[in-house]
């Protein structure tokens, strides 16, 4: 343990990787962004702002394995940089947007939904090594972000303005919360490799898929958002339905010395 430590403080004062940490502190810079923009009430910005910092959160780690740039400091900083973009952000801009009237409750609907996303990223650093690396377990926290911040912007694409209290947003934050922290599995596309040979109809389908995106983003997002968190769940409902156990979440490793 002392020799991974010392390690650890070699590596920091031999300096930090300035590429991928540009991108998370753009994500992270978002976030933030967000959040002032939410308590100006502009809601519909403040959610735009979200989906740009989970677009660079999704650049970062892919610059870094791909340059292989990767450092226990840029993991550590992404996780934090995670929960003010899509921890904080989000509960801040669902409180003020929808859950404000309900008061005391309003609030601690949002802390649930920032404390969950917290121990989500907590369980993933943990459990990540010993991850297969298709599935995640829970929702992750960038997919919980989005499905708040697609729903914001949907609703303003249909004409809505200000303030949404609709009673289905409370519950819709304490599921997102729970499903956070549950142990249902979520294809993670990590195996998808954009840097590699891939059949010609794989491309053909990327371009339409992003034809399908830039025509209606407010709807496609928002659409995809509510698919992927439903994913989970239907996938476990079948795969209980057709008489198959889930694979048991695996322990985390143990660090050790050596």
């Amino acid at each position: 343990m002392r020799r991974n430590k010392t390690k650890e403080r070699d590596a920091m004062k031999k300096g930090i990787y300035i590429l991928p940490n540009l991108f998370t502190t753009g994500n992270i810079f978002f976030g933030f962004f967000s959040i002032i923009s939410a308590l100006n009430g502009q809601y519909a910005w403040a959610a735009v702002l979200i989906m740009i910092a989970c677009v660079l959160d999704g650049l970062d780690g892919k610059i870094a394995r791909f340059t292989r740039t990767t450092s226990r400091f840029g993991i550590e900083y992404d996780s934090l940089s995670d929960l003010v973009s899509f921890g904080m952000a989000p509960a801040l801009l669902a409180y003020l947007w929808a859950l404000s009237p309900y008061g005391r409750a309003g609030w601690i609907m949002s802390f649930f939904f920032v404390v969950c996303g917290a121990l989500r990223l907590a369980r993933f650093n943990v459990q990540s090594p010993a991850m297969d690396g298709k599935t995640f377990v829970g929702l992750p926290i960038p997919a919980a972000a989005m499905m708040v911040a697609s729903t914001v912007v949907f609703r303003e694409f249909m004409g809505g303005t200000g303030m949404f209290t609709h009673p289905v947003i409370p519950f819709a934050m304490i599921a997102l919360s729970l499903l956070m922290v549950s142990n249902i599995r979520y294809y993670s596309f990590k195996d998808l490799d954009f840097f590699a040979r891939k059949p010609f109809m794989t491309f053909v389908s990327i371009v339409l898929i992003f034809v399908v995106i830039v025509m209606h983003p407010q709807v496609m997002l928002f659409a995809f958002a509510l698919a992927y968190m439903l994913s989970g769940p239907s996938w476990t409902v079948f795969r209980a339905v057709g008489g198959r156990k889930e694979e048991p979440v695996p322990e985390p490793r143990e660090k050790h010395g050596f």
